[in-house]
């Protein structure tokens, strides 16, 4: 990593006009890529590192650039180098809208967010990347991702015949509602540690390469029902709801929060997947706090469907009592919350 980052000091000093380019080191994502800060006199900018042996830039810039030609705020381009993985980017600064939301400015701010994702949803073609389908196959096997990494290597359960059954017959119910919602061009990953609160009142938005198209309600859930932050559910209900009138989508109340339901629990189902991974293979501990917010939401969402009351039931005999004895084990999460 040292090498890595003398490459890139080297790099900006002789393809920017920056003046002691120092990178200073900012907080990493789930993925390979590092981030940096490059600070001058009037302003800063962002220094991207994406080892080009585990990343791939092409996405992220031919995307950013579509989504910045169709209205969007992401990062401008500044330099690009697809060799060596390094980008040069403008700065949004620090208003990450994770650490800015508070009871008072919630829903202005997710009015922003909401805004900026209707636009979104409708961003056409990406010149230069062909976005793939998020089909059910592909969510099918992230949700056999999440049986092998989440339940059975994080949490050590033997599963029964009948538990695996259970859990595939889920798992292609759950797939197959997502690909007959409405699809649009998707995000994957829009929620509060990816947006940024911008002076022009637009939300930047960030770590976008991962685009696909797929299920119109995979980022509004992303969205409001956040794994790294948690809302009243009437509230989640009411934004989701007024999300449904934005897009004039003819689908009455019911099936449409049927929709968002289903959908955040494939999507909550994923992210334990990343979480366990990322502790489990990478030895990063820092996602396992968030495991029991969203395991409440997959309480939440798993109860209100008669489709899901087997692994409702699962959940509440098996997994909860497992998690929790991780956490009296002394195991780095919070407690959990009041479970439904």
């Amino acid at each position: 990593m040292n090498d890595r980052l003398q490459l890139l000091h080297n790099w900006l000093r002789e393809n920017s006009d920056l003046v002691e380019p120092f990178p200073h080191a900012l907080t990493a994502d789930a993925s390979f890529r590092r981030y940096f800060r490059i600070y001058q006199s009037e302003c800063s900018y962002i220094a991207m590192d994406a080892p080009p042996d585990k990343e791939n830039c092409v996405p992220y810039i031919a995307i950013s650039r579509s989504l910045r030609a169709h209205g969007l705020m992401t990062p401008d381009i500044i330099a690009e180098d697809l060799q060596q993985g390094f980008l040069l980017l403008t700065d949004f600064g620090d208003g990450l809208l994770l650490n800015e939301l508070n009871a008072v400015n919630v829903e202005t701010l997710y009015g922003q967010a909401l805004d900026a994702l209707t636009l979104l949803q409708s961003c056409p073609v990406v010149a230069g990347w062909n976005i793939p389908l998020f089909t059910a196959d592909f969510m099918y096997k992230e949700l056999k991702l999440f049986q092998d990494w989440f339940l059975k290597k994080h949490l050590a359960l033997t599963l029964s015949v009948t538990t695996e059954r259970m859990l595939d017959e889920l798992f292609i119910f759950l797939a197959d509602t997502a690909a007959s919602q409405p699809q649009v061009f998707m995000h994957r990953d829009y929620h509060s540690a990816n947006l940024m609160v911008l002076p022009s009142e637009q939300m930047g938005i960030l770590d976008f390469q991962d685009a696909f198209i797929g299920p119109v309600t995979y980022d509004l859930v992303s969205l409001l029902r956040d794994c790294y932050i948690a809302w009243p559910e009437e509230q989640v209900t009411k934004l989701a709801l007024q999300y449904r009138d934005k897009l004039n989508l003819a689908v009455s109340d019911h099936a449409f929060l049927r929709w968002f339901d289903l959908m955040g629990l494939q999507r909550h189902l994923k992210a334990l997947l990343t979480f366990s991974r990322k502790y489990r293979r990478d030895g990063n501990a820092n996602y396992l706090k968030h495991i029991p917010r969203t395991l409440n939401y997959i309480m939440l969402e798993s109860q209100r469907y008669s489709e899901c009351q087997e692994f409702h039931a699962f959940l509440r005999e098996t997994v909860m009592p497992k998690q929790l004895s991780l956490l009296r084990a002394g195991a780095k999460q919070p407690s959990f919350s009041t479970l439904l």
